[in-house]
C-alpha cells in the first residue's frame, strides 16, 4: 500500500482525485487537518510523508510545495500549469508517444496536462509528428468548454440565483491570445508558432471539445479525410483512454451534433475527422475534470505505481 497525500484537496480537481480513490484498497490517504490546510510547515511534513504527492494549486503555491521536498522517495504529480513545458518534468499524456509513457513510468516529477491542451495535443501532435503538417504550420483551434473549469467562484455565478442574462450563452474569452494553455500547447505538440487558439465557456456544467480546421491546399503533401483518420488510428491503436471514432460519410455528417458534453463524468478522450478532403475539421471530445484533470491526474498515478492504468477510472 502507497501513502498518497493531495495538496489542494479541497479544489476542484483535488475533490474528484479523491472520488475517484473510493473504493481502492492499494492507496492510504493522508489528509490535512482543515485548520491546517495554509500552513507551509505542515504541508511540508505531509509531502514528506507521502510516496506519492498530487499538487491541486495555483501556480506558485506549486513550486512552493515542490521546494518542500527533501525526501528522495517522494513522487510528484503537478495539476498546475507551473511545470507543464519544463523537460525535466514527465508530460503526464501517456497515449502520446511510447516515450511519453516510458518517461512518466520512470519519473519521480510528472505535469498533469491541462485540459484545452490534452484535447489539442491529441489531434495534432500526430499531425507534426507523422509529418501531416510541418511545425510551422499556422495552426488555428476554437473550443466550448463546460464552466467547471473556471473555478469555483465561477461555479457559484453559473449555479446561483443571482446568474447575469449573459452566462446563459457562449462567452469567448482569452481574446487577447495570452491564454495560459498556449505555451504548453505549442512545446508539446511540436510547434515552432504559438497556434492561434479561441476558447468559449458555456452554460453546462463538464466537458468539451476542441476544434482544428484544416485547408489541406494549403499543405505541402494534400491528404484525404480518409488517411487522416488512417493515421490517428495507427496512432492511438491500443490505447485504453483514447479512442479513434468511426470516419462518417458527408451523408451522416449532415445529421450528426458534436455536443460537448457527451463525455461529461467519463475518463476518454475521442477523436473524430470531419469535413472532406479539402477541408479537414478534426475535434478532439472529453471531460475537462475527467482525462483534462483529474482522471489524467489517477492514470499517470497507476503507469508509476506499475499497476493497470485503467485503475479507478472505468
Amino acid at each position: 500500500m502507497v501513502k498518497v497525500y493531495i495538496d489542494g484537496q479541497e479544489g476542484t480537481t483535488g475533490l474528484k482525485i479523491l472520488e475517484r480513490f473510493e473504493g481502492r484498497n492499494d492507496i492510504e490517504l493522508i489528509r490535512i487537518a482543515e485548520d491546517k490546510r495554509k500552513d507551509p510547515v505542515e504541508r511540508a511534513r505531509l509531502i514528506n510523508s507521502a510516496d506519492y504527492v498530487f499538487l491541486c494549486l495555483p501556480d506558485e503555491a506549486s513550486r512552493e510545495a515542490v521546494s518542500f521536498v527533501d525526501n528522495d522517495h517522494v513522487r510528484i504529480i503537478d495539476a498546475s500549469t507551473a511545470h507543464r513545458t519544463n523537460p525535466d518534468w514527465a508530460y503526464g499524456f501517456p497515449e502520446l508517444s511510447a516515450e511519453h509513457r516510458e518517461k512518466i513510468r520512470t519519473s519521480n516529477r510528472v505535469a498533469v496536462p491541462g485540459c484545452y491542451a490534452s484535447g489539442f495535443a491529441a489531434v495534432v501532435y500526430p499531425l507534426v509528428k507523422n509529418g501531416v503538417i510541418p511545425a510551422d504550420y499556422p495552426v488555428f483551434a476554437y473550443a466550448t468548454s463546460g464552466y467547471s473549469g473556471a473555478g469555483k467562484k465561477a461555479i457559484a455565478v453559473y449555479e446561483g440565483d443571482d446568474k447575469p442574462f449573459e452566462f446563459n450563452s457562449p462567452r469567448q474569452y482569452a481574446l487577447s491570445q495570452q491564454h495560459k494553455h498556449l505555451p504548453e500547447m505549442q512545446a508539446v505538440s511540436g510547434l515552432t508558432f504559438k497556434p492561434m487558439f479561441n476558447p468559449m465557456v458555456c452554460d453546462y456544467f463538464s466537458g468539451m471539445v476542441v476544434s482544428v480546421p484544416i485547408q489541406t491546399r494549403t499543405l505541402d503533401k494534400p491528404v484525404t479525410a480518409e488517411q487522416v483518420h488512417k493515421m490517428y488510428t495507427k496512432h492511438y491503436a491500443g490505447a485504453n483512454m483514447v479512442e479513434v471514432m468511426p470516419l462518417m460519410s458527408a451523408e451522416e455528417q449532415k445529421s450528426f451534433f458534436l455536443a460537448s458534453n457527451a463525455l461529461s463524468g467519463v475518463n476518454k478522450l475521442q477523436v473524430f475527422v470531419f469535413g472532406s478532403d479539402e477541408q479537414l475539421l478534426l475535434c478532439s471530445r472529453l471531460d475537462n475534470l475527467g482525462k483534462g484533470a483529474s482522471g489524467a491526474a489517477v492514470q499517470c498515478l497507476n503507469i508509476m505505481m506499475g499497476i493497470d492504468e485503467t485503475t479507478g477510472l472505468v
